[in-house]
């Protein structure tokens, strides 16, 4: 049953893109949001990009490829995506009957905003005998245009699922494309975008850091620039990192993604030592700005008075979603 939001609370969703209300500092947050769940019958899954005390209270914590997984199964009636955005659009368009809210609507993705639909309907145009293979991470309008979606996790298996000589523009990501191609032996046509967290990892301080830790392993995610994934020991997606780590024999890891992944990685190997990749940035943290939108006390308020939703035009959802299905099916028939 939705709460009666405040009009004051309303204007501040749309203005800030969060429900800005003034909480009981002795509220228990933990518990409030278990008894949201079983009052609403609501999901929450969270990315491994979320602050650990977001993770520890998710029914699911994943990567985008797993994320989409359990959002298509679900049988509750609302979904609450502790993520960004196109995260939980990805989630209403696979399910156009259920509500689906996200703390913090102005989480965005410095990806997906590299590639405009207009600009890209314009640059695909230019290529009609490509088909369009998409990151994840890009906006609905994107994946609209496109013939199918990748994430980290499948993207290989999908690109190396069409013939050789078919021609393929692959968009966003400029980074993960240039190593999908190498591993497979493609000329996609790449786009040129990129995410903020990625770029940002020196390559000077981690060979540094390499030095002082001579019995690290080296593990990167496929977004970051090809001069550092020629350093890694081990290359894959935020769910093969923290598998990796979890069967490989060494004791120490120096992971060059963003720093959320590292609560799981401690949490599922504590006798390791998890060192996070150092940034070209004075704070020396590569935190994801989008990601660390979202709080619990947003997260509360968000299933509280189920706001800010998701809700899109269903032409739009209807285009975004063949190309969704068309992934998890060809994942599906891989085993991922």
């Amino acid at each position: 049953m939705n709460t009666v939001v405040p009009d004051t609370a309303i204007a501040n969703v749309e203005k800030n893109g969060f429900l800005d209300i003034e909480l009981d500092p002795s509220l228990d947050l933990f518990a409030e949001i278990e008894k949201l769940k079983k009052e609403k019958n609501a999901v929450l899954l969270a990315h491994y990009y979320q602050e650990p005390d977001i993770q520890d209270v998710a029914d699911y914590i994943g990567d985008s490829l797993g994320l989409a997984q359990q959002a298509e199964k679900t049988s509750a009636d609302m979904i609450v995506f502790a993520g960004v955005h196109f995260m939980a659009e990805t989630a209403k368009i696979l399910n156009p009957g259920k509500k689906v809210v996200i703390p913090d609507f102005k989480a965005g993705c410095s990806l997906s905003d590299s590639c405009p639909p207009p600009l890209f309907k314009k640059f695909k145009e230019q290529h009609p005998d490509h088909i369009v293979v998409s990151y994840i991470n890009c906006s609905a309008g994107i994946k609209a245009l496109s013939d199918v979606i990748v994430t980290s996790s499948n993207a290989r298996v999908i690109v190396e699922s069409f013939p050789k000589d078919q021609k393929i523009i692959f968009a966003p990501d400029k980074n993960l494309g240039a190593y999908i191609n190498k591993v497979t032996g493609r000329n996609m046509l790449l786009w040129n975008g990129a995410c903020m967290v990625h770029e940002i990892f020196s390559l000077e301080k981690i060979t540094r850091l390499k030095t002082r830790h001579p019995k690290a392993k080296f593990i990167a995610h496929p977004e970051c620039e090809e001069p550092v994934l020629r350093l890694a020991d081990y290359i894959g997606s935020t769910t093969g990192l923290l598998k990796y780590t979890e069967t490989d024999d060494a004791m120490e890891y120096i992971v060059a993604t963003e720093t959320g992944i590292l609560h799981q990685m401690m949490k599922a190997s504590p006798n390791k030592t998890f060192i996070p990749a150092p940034p070209t940035n004075n704070c020396a943290c590569n935190d994801c700005p989008h990601m660390k939108l979202n709080t619990l006390e947003k997260l509360y308020l968000c299933m509280k008075y189920e706001l800010p939703e998701i809700n899109m035009e269903e032409e739009l959802r209807l285009s975004a979603l063949k190309p969704i299905k068309r992934m998890l099916e060809i994942s599906s028939q891989a085993g991922l």
